[in-house]
């Protein structure tokens, strides 16, 4: 199975982030997640729990076989080649809307001998894309998958929040993390 490795670009290691960054782990593994970018000594003993962790940028790992995952890439990522990946990197980047290109500016820029993928134009949840490349990493088509853009969480009877990323439909629901629903549930801001 190759490596999935998510470059921390956010300044600190949020809630929102651990709970994704945890639900990944359940994903792919503990042995097949590395983080990269933690720079806070804090942010690595709560993060080793769930995968590899590196205090440097994945960009000073020289990775040989390696893909980035940027959804401003030109070719999109099919079975066949992501086999031949052993490394799959991520932005760990909590999205805004719309989506301001950040994995291109802050990783695709500045990592050397990587290929650039994408699995689509649209934003995905950094959850959502690793599951996706590893569904296309174990030989489905990015064509044959399906998803749902945009899902509406309800907060109380009156209120309800809109996260407005594209989401795999996996048995026929929204891949989402529960504890992360739980979580924004119980949040008063955003």
């Amino acid at each position: 199975m190759p490596i999935y490795i998510i470059e921390h670009l956010e300044p600190r290691l949020s809630k929102w982030c651990l709970i994704e960054y945890k639900h990944i782990s359940e994903i792919v593994g503990k042995r097949n997640l590395w983080f990269s970018n933690i720079k806070l000594k804090k942010d690595r003993e709560k993060l080793k729990r769930y995968g590899r962790v590196i205090k440097e940028s994945v960009s000073k790992l020289n990775l040989k076989n390696a893909c980035i995952l940027d959804p401003d890439a030109r070719k999109t990522l099919a079975p066949k080649e992501a086999r031949k990946f052993r490394y799959f990197i991520f932005g760990g980047i909590l999205g805004d809307y719309p989506a301001k290109k950040r994995t291109k500016d802050k990783l695709t820029k500045f990592v050397k001998n990587a290929a650039a993928r994408n699995i689509g134009k649209k934003q995905f949840s950094t959850d959502n894309a690793i599951y996706v490349a590893k569904q296309i990493a174990s030989g489905k088509n990015f064509s044959n998958l399906k998803f749902k853009d945009k899902i509406e969480i309800q907060k109380n009877k009156v209120e309800s929040f809109i996260l407005p990323y594209r989401y795999a439909l996996h048995e026929g629901k929204p891949l989402a993390s529960k504890e992360l629903v739980r979580y924004l549930k119980r949040k008063r801001t955003f």
